[in-house]
C-alpha cells in the first residue's frame, strides 16, 4: 500500500493538532518546494507517490540560538549591474530579494573601500598622510551601492541589517604600500579606527544605519590576489581592544563588532581563543564571522560548536559564501542540480586537504551548508554577490563567481538561478528573532532544521539530496500530518496556528 496518496489536496493540511495539554488547536500547514523537477518555491497542493515513509519530529521546548537573518551582499559589481538593466528588471530583482513577494532578505553585507568585486581599487581616504581623515568621502558609493541599498530599504517591509567589512586600509597606511597583502602600520591604528567611525557617520547621513562591522575581511589573506590586509589573532584583538572598540564607543556608535571573518577550519579555534580569552576585548567583540571556503561541502560542526561554547551568547555569522571557480551557466537550471561544480580547492588546496573540495552540486552546497550551520549555532547566513553577469563579474581581479541572479545587460535579460530559490527557503520563512528548536528525523540521508518565528509559526526546512521521492510523517503534537518531498529537493513546511 502506498504510504502517501497521489493528488492529495491542500485541505488535508487544515488539520487539528492535539496539544500536550489535550486542548484542540487548529494549525494550517503549507508546504513549499524547490526541486530538480522544476518546482521553484512552489506551494504544493498535489504530491507524488512514495513507498518510503520518514518520520520527522519537532520539539518546540528545545530552544537554541536566536536567528538574526539571511541574505546577500551589496557589492559594487551587483550595484553597477543593476544600473545597466532597465528599471523594470532592476525593480524585479530588488523585489525578488527584499519584497514581500520575494525572499525577504533580512541580513546583508557590503564592503568598505573596494574589494575584488569592484570595478577597480579605491579608498574613502585617498589622500596620503591625512591622519585626521579631513578628506574622507564615500563619493565612490554614491552612484551604485548607496542607491541600491536605499531602493532595497524602500521595498523591504521589515527592514534588514547590514554588516560592513573592509578588505584593506588604503595603501598609504600599510607596510607594503599596496592594495594587496601587507599589514597596517601601528602608526595608523588610531587613524584606521577613525576611518570606521567616519564611515558609519557618512552612511548614517545618507539614511543608512550599519548594524555591524567586521574588523577585516579574511585577515589571513588571499595570496595577494586582490585587496587584503593581514592580522594575527593577537594583532586584531589588540586593535579592537585599544583602538576600534574605544573609538566607536566614544563616537556614539551602537554597532556590533565581529572578529575573524575567514574560513571556519582549525584556524577558527585559534582565533576565538585569543579574541574571547582577553576579558577587555571580549566585551568589545560581539561575535565571530566565518566564511565557507575551507570546504563548500564540509561545514565543520566541531569548530562551530567550539565557538558557541567559547563565546556563549555571542553572534556566530556566516558572512560570505558563493560558488567560486565557476562561470555562471545561463538559463540552465539542470546544471545547478548536477555534480559538475568545483570550488577553488579542487585545484589549489594542498594534497592533505583536497578531500574537503569534491565536485559538488551548487544547490546542495547551499542547502547542506545553511542547515548544517544552523544546527551548530550559527545565527545568521549571508551569501556573496546578489547579482553578477554571464561572465561571473564584473571583477577587476577576474575572480569569477556565481550569484543567485545573473543578468545580461546588453540584452536586458535576467535569470533567477535555482540558488535564488534555495536561499529564499530560509530567508522568507525563518524571520529575524526566530528561535531554532529541536528536530529529529528517522532517515539519515535527509537534513533538516526547524525554527519558531516571532509570530508563533514554525518553519521546518528539509533537504533531500537523493533521487527518490520520500514520504514525510511530521509529528508536532499528537496527530501527524503526511506528505512527500521530491527527490533532489529542498522543502519548507510552514506551520501556522
Amino acid at each position: 500500500m502506498k504510504a502517501v496518496v497521489k493528488h492529495l489536496s491542500i485541505f488535508f493540511f487544515i488539520i487539528t493538532l492535539m496539544s500536550s495539554c489535550s486542548n484542540s488547536e487548529k494549525s494550517e500547514v503549507e508546504v513549499f518546494e524547490t526541486s530538480a523537477n522544476g518546482n521553484q518555491l512552489t506551494r504544493l497542493i498535489e504530491f507524488e507517490e512514495s513507498e518510503v515513509m520518514v518520520d520527522i519530529s519537532i520539539f518546540p521546548d528545545q530552544e537554541h540560538q536566536t536567528i538574526v537573518g539571511f541574505g546577500g551582499s551589496f557589492t559594487e559589481a551587483s550595484a553597477f549591474l543593476l544600473n545597466q538593466v532597465s528599471k523594470e528588471n532592476r525593480d524585479k530583482i530588488l523585489e525578488a530579494y527584499f519584497g514581500e513577494s520575494g525572499a525577504r532578505y533580512s541580513l546583508t553585507r557590503t564592503h568598505m573601500n573596494s574589494c575584488d568585486f569592484s570595478l577597480g581599487n579605491y579608498s574613502y581616504a585617498p589622500v596620503e598622510e591625512d591622519m585626521e581623515l579631513v578628506h574622507f568621502s564615500i563619493k565612490e558609493d554614491m552612484d551604485d551601492i548607496i542607491p541600491m541599498i536605499k531602493d532595497a530599504k524602500a521595498i523591504s517591509k521589515d527592514g534588514f541589517k547590514i554588516i560592513s567589512s573592509p578588505w584593506t586600509a588604503p595603501p598609504w597606511m600599510k607596510d607594503n604600500k599596496d592594495w594587496r597583502g601587507g599589514k597596517l602600520l601601528p602608526a595608523y591604528y588610531d587613524t584606521w579606527a577613525l576611518f570606521f567611525s567616519k564611515y558609519l557617520d557618512a552612511y548614517r547621513a545618507e539614511g543608512i544605519d550599519i548594524w555591524s562591522v567586521t574588523v577585516e575581511n579574511e585577515p589571513l589573506g588571499n595570496d595577494s590576489n586582490w585587496e587584503s590586509m593581514h592580522y594575527t589573532p593577537q594583532e586584531m584583538t589588540d586593535f579592537v581592544k585599544n583602538y576600534l572598540g574605544p573609538k566607536l564607543k566614544s563616537g556614539g556608535h551602537n554597532v556590533k563588532i565581529l572578529g575573524f571573518d575567514q574560513n571556519r577550519d582549525e584556524q577558527l579555534k585559534i582565533w576565538v581563543d585569543v579574541m574571547f580569552g582577553d576579558e577587555v576585548a571580549r566585551d568589545y567583540f560581539d561575535g565571530t564571522a566565518v566564511h565557507w571556503y575551507a570546504s563548500t561541502y564540509e561545514y565543520f560542526p566541531e569548530a562551530l560548536q567550539y565557538v558557541v561554547n567559547k563565546a556563549p551568547g555571542k553572534h556566530l555569522i556566516n558572512t560570505e559564501a558563493c560558488v567560486d571557480a565557476q562561470v555562471p551557466r545561463w538559463k540552465d537550471d539542470a546544471w545547478y542540480w548536477s555534480e559538475e561544480a568545483t570550488d577553488w580547492g579542487w585545484t589549489w588546496a594542498p594534497e592533505d586537504q583536497k578531500y574537503l573540495h569534491p565536485k559538488y552540486v551548487p544547490v546542495y552546497r547551499y542547502a547542506r551548508d545553511i542547515i548544517g550551520c544552523l544546527n551548530n549555532g550559527v545565527d545568521g547566513w549571508v551569501d556573496w554577490n546578489m547579482v553578477l553577469d554571464r561572465q561571473g563579474g564584473p571583477n577587476w581581479a577576474k575572480n569569477w563567481c556565481i550569484a543567485p541572479v545573473i543578468v545580461d545587460p546588453e540584452k536586458d535579460e535576467i535569470y533567477f538561478t535555482p540558488l535564488y530559490y534555495t536561499l529564499a527557503h530560509f530567508s522568507r520563512f525563518i524571520r529575524p528573532g526566530a528561535v531554532r528548536i529541536g528536530s529529529a528525523c528517522t532517515d539519515d540521508s535527509l537534513m533538516l532544521t526547524a525554527a519558531r518565528n516571532p509570530d508563533g509559526s514554525i518553519a521546518v526546512i528539509v533537504f533531500n539530496p537523493g533521487a527518490e521521492t520520500k514520504g514525510i510523517r511530521l509529528a508536532l503534537h499528537e496527530k501527524p500530518v503526511e506528505f512527500t518531498i521530491s527527490g533532489k529537493a529542498i522543502q519548507t513546511i510552514l506551520i501556522k496556528g
